[in-house]
C-alpha cells in the first residue's frame, strides 16, 4: 500500500511515518503538512492511501485548507485514493463531515501501531472503518434513522448555529437581521463570534463547514 501522510506537527509525523514504513506492506510514498499541499501530492503521487488529520494550518499567510476541505478535493479529483482520518478531533461534526467529505475511515490519535495498520488494510481494500468509541456513535446515529445524537458545532450558542444555519442557505447579513428581528451590527456580531468559534477565515469557508454538518437545507 502507497501512503501519503498529511499533519502538520513535524515530530508526531515522522514518528506516524517510522512506524507505517516498519510495517512490511505499506511504503511511504510522501509527506504533507497541510492541506493545499496534501491536495498536490495526492494528485503527483497518486497514493492508495492518504492517512489524513483533520486541524491543519494556513500555509505562507495563505488561506488554510483543512482536512475535511482537502478530503473533499483529493476525493473529487481521484476517488480511488481511500482517505483514512487520523485526528486529535472525535466531536460528531468532525466524524461526519469527515465521511460526507469522502473519507473511508476515521480514527482517534492515541491508535497503537496494530489498529492503524488494520485500519490501512481495510480502507484499502474499500471498506470502512473506526475507532471503537467513534463505531459505537456511527452505529447509534444510524440506529436513530440517522438523526445526530448532539447538534452540530456544539461550542456554538443557538442563536449563533442559527445565524450560521442562515448564511449557509446563502442569505445577507441584512436578509438574516430582517429574518430574526435583530440589528445589521448584531448579526454581525453573530457572525463574527461563528467565524472564531469555528476557527474560520471568511464566509466561504463557515458555509462550507455548516453544510458538512447538516446545516442550511432547510426551506
Amino acid at each position: 500500500m502507497r501512503v501519503l501522510v498529511v499533519d502538520d506537527h513535524p515530530l508526531y509525523r515522522e514518528g506516524l511515518i517510522t512506524a507505517l514504513e516498519s510495517l512490511p506492506d505499506v511504503e511511504v510514498v510522501g509527506e504533507a503538512p497541510d492541506g493545499h499541499e496534501a491536495v498536490r501530492l495526492a494528485a503527483e503521487l497518486t497514493p492508495d492511501i492518504v492517512v489524513m488529520d483533520l486541524n491543519l494550518p494556513a500555509r505562507d499567510g495563505g488561506p488554510a485548507l483543512n482536512g475535511i476541505d482537502a478530503t473533499r478535493e483529493i476525493v473529487r479529483h481521484r476517488p480511488e485514493i481511500a482517505v483514512l482520518v487520523l485526528t486529535m478531533l472525535d466531536g460528531d461534526d468532525s466524524v461526519f463531515a469527515a465521511m460526507r467529505a469522502g473519507a473511508r475511515g476515521y480514527l482517534v490519535k492515541g491508535a497503537d501501531r496494530q489498529e492503524i495498520a488494520r485500519a490501512l488494510r481495510a480502507v484499502g481494500s474499500g471498506e470502512v472503518v473506526f475507532s471503537a468509541a467513534i463505531a459505537g456513535r456511527v452505529l447509534s446515529w444510524f440506529a436513530s434513522g440517522g438523526r445526530a445524537a448532539t447538534m452540530p458545532f456544539p461550542e456554538l450558542t443557538e442563536r449563533e448555529r442559527e445565524v450560521l444555519d442562515l448564511v449557509a442557505r446563502g442569505l445577507t447579513n441584512a436578509a438574516i437581521a430582517k429574518r430574526l428581528f435583530l440589528s445589521d451590527k448584531t448579526v454581525r456580531n453573530h457572525v463574527s463570534n461563528v467565524f472564531t468559534k469555528l476557527q474560520v477565515a471568511d464566509r466561504a469557508e463557515a458555509v462550507a463547514r455548516a453544510r458538512d454538518a447538516g446545516l442550511g437545507t432547510g426551506g
